[in-house]
């Protein structure tokens, strides 16, 4: 065994840790984390497969966008942490299915592939790869990008406050709730309130 292909174990048993964890942890923030530890382990793969363009591409797009995305959205909208009380139980059957996949699909993939010959990586020119995607590709190209820009409006739509600057929403809805009450009970609430005032105040006077 060579040193790159030490080095390859050791980035695969990264990342298929980093993904365990994501599944596992119970705090959303670490599972992000190790979300985030995870496609920088694929990104290290692509690299000791001398696909650097792959990597950087990784990196850019999946742990500089994605990943972070993910952590800003859990910040900013104030969503649970830590792990619900209505938790699953069927955690035994996930990992059932989950590893009876894992068997399929490499089993798929070693039968696909094995037997493939072993030749040297001359690697691909970048700027071919430019030249096809604002050429060829120029329209699947624009269409991710706007998918990014409506998963990165959603984020900010998800993270606004429930009332405004000016709490004009609030008194929307508390209008839209007197509404749809009782004209009966709303009078009465309102000679109580009213009967208060007036107490407090002959108390303060």
């Amino acid at each position: 065994m060579t040193g790159h292909d030490v080095v390859f174990v050791l980035v695969g048993l990264l990342t298929a840790a980093g993904a365990v964890f994501t599944v596992t942890s119970k705090n959303l923030m670490h599972a992000a984390l190790f979300f985030a530890v995870t496609l920088g382990g694929i990104a290290g793969v692509f690299l000791t497969l001398a696909a650097d363009f792959l990597a950087l591409v990784q990196i850019v797009v999946y742990v500089g966008a994605v990943a972070v995305l993910f952590m800003f959205g859990l910040m900013l909208t104030r969503a649970p942490i830590g792990r619900e009380a209505l938790d699953g139980q069927n955690r035994g059957l996930a990992m059932a299915v989950a590893g009876g996949l894992f068997v399929v699909l490499s089993t798929l993939v070693i039968g696909a592939f094995g037997d493939l010959p072993t030749v040297e990586v001359t690697g691909p020119r970048i700027d071919d790869l430019g030249i096809a995607i604002f050429a060829d590709w120029v329209l699947p190209f624009e269409v991710l990008s706007m998918l990014l820009l409506a998963a990165l409006i959603g984020a900010i739509v998800l993270a606004r406050r429930e009332t405004g600057e000016s709490g004009e929403e609030l008194t929307v809805t508390r209008i839209q709730m007197a509404q749809d009450r009782d004209p009966d009970a709303l009078e009465r609430e309102q000679a109580a309130l009213t009967s208060g005032s007036g107490g407090a105040g002959e108390e303060h006077a």
